[in-house]
C-alpha cells in the first residue's frame, strides 16, 4: 500500500520549491522568507548540542550560508529542510569535535545489560503529550536527560522526537542505513525511558515524604 504523503508537509515542501526558484533568479527576500521559516527550528535544534547561546547562533548563520552557496546542489530529492538540517547537524557535529573530542558509540555493538543482551520493544515517549508539554519541571528534566546523551544517541532522538523527522529523512541527515537509525533511536530511548523512571521515582518517593509529615 503507498504511504499517504502528509498534506502539510507537501504544502511546505512546494513552497519551499517555489522559493528556492525565486532565490536562484536572485530575490533575496524569497531567501529572507526561507530563513524566517526555518531559523526558530534551526536554532532550537542547534541548543540540543550546545550550552552556549552563542556556538547555537554561530552555526545557525553558518548553516544558511552554506545552504545559500550551495542551493544549485540542491536536487529536490529530499525536503529542503530535510536538506538544510543535514547541514545544520553537521555543523553541530564539527564544532563540537573541534571543542572536544567526541567518543561515539558503534551502532552495530549489541545492547548490553547486566552481563546479557537486551531485546525488548521501546515505547516511543514522543507520543505521550504529559511527557512533552506537562509542567516546567518535568520538561526540565526531560531537558537535562536528553541534553546528557552521547551526541551520537541525542541527534537521533532530537530528529526523531522532537523535530518530528521520518526514519527515511533522518537516513538522509545523518547518512545512515534506516536500520541505523532505528537501532540508535532503540538504545537512545532505552536510556531516556530508565532516565524518567528514576525522575519519577524520586518524585514519587518526595511526595511521599512530605505527605507523611
Amino acid at each position: 500500500m503507498a504511504r499517504t504523503k502528509d498534506p502539510d508537509k507537501e504544502a511546505s515542501r512546494q513552497e519551499d520549491l517555489l522559493l528556492l526558484d525565486k532565490i536562484k533568479g536572485g530575490d533575496f527576500h524569497a531567501f529572507d522568507r526561507i530563513v524566517k521559516k526555518y531559523e526558530a527550528r534551526i536554532y532550537s535544534h542547534c541548543l540540543k548540542f550546545f550550552r552556549d547561546q552563542e556556538d547555537a547562533e554561530d552555526v545557525l548563520q553558518e548553516a544558511f550560508l552554506q545552504a545559500y552557496r550551495a542551493l544549485d546542489s540542491f536536487r529536490g530529492e529530499s525536503a529542503f529542510s530535510t536538506w538544510l538540517f543535514k547541514i545544520a547537524t553537521n555543523g553541530c557535529l564539527m564544532k563540537l569535535r573541534k571543542k572536544k573530542k567526541v567518543n561515539f558509540v558503534s551502532i552495530d555493538k549489541p545492547l548490553e545489560f547486566d552481563g546479557g543482551k537486551i531485546q525488548r520493544e521501546i515505547v516511543d515517549w514522543s507520543q505521550n503529550p504529559s511527557l512533552l508539554h506537562g509542567n516546567d519541571e518535568l520538561k526540565r528534566a526531560l531537558d537535562r536527560i536528553i541534553g546528557a546523551l552521547p551526541e551520537d544517541k541525542r541527534v537521533v532522538l532530537t530528529l526523531k522526537d522532537i523535530e518530528g523527522f521520518s526514519n527515511i529523512e533522518i537516513g538522509h541527515i545523518l547518512d545512515m542505513s534506516v536500520a541505523a537509525v532505528k537501532s540508535r533511536l532503540h538504545r537512545a530511548r532505552l536510556v531516556v525511558r530508565d532516565e524518567l523512571t528514576s525522575y519519577f521515582e524520586g518524585a514519587l518517593k518526595t511526595a511521599k515524604t512530605e505527605s507523611d509529615r
